[in-house]
């Protein structure tokens, strides 16, 4: 069994989480690591991530006006 860093835990939570205490108490372990982004899974979107998928997938296609309709293709 692994020891919790609690007091890092609950700095992490509180502070850069703004949980208030009951939040922060009402989570579970694992909920907690998925909201800091340590679920072992791709880290949070950053502004990189973010301009990747708007380059790859434009609101408007070449030449189209704003509330132009593409006629669904």
């Amino acid at each position: 069994m692994s020891k919790f860093d609690w007091p890092a835990l609950m700095r992490a939570g509180l502070y850069g989480l703004k949980l208030t205490p009951e939040q922060f108490w009402r989570l579970t372990p694992a909920e907690l690591r998925l909201m800091l982004g340590q679920d072992g899974a791709n880290a949070p979107l950053n502004r990189a991530g973010l301009d990747a998928l708007l380059e790859a997938y434009p609101d408007q296609k070449n030449g189209q006006r704003d509330g132009e309709c593409d006629g669904g293709e």
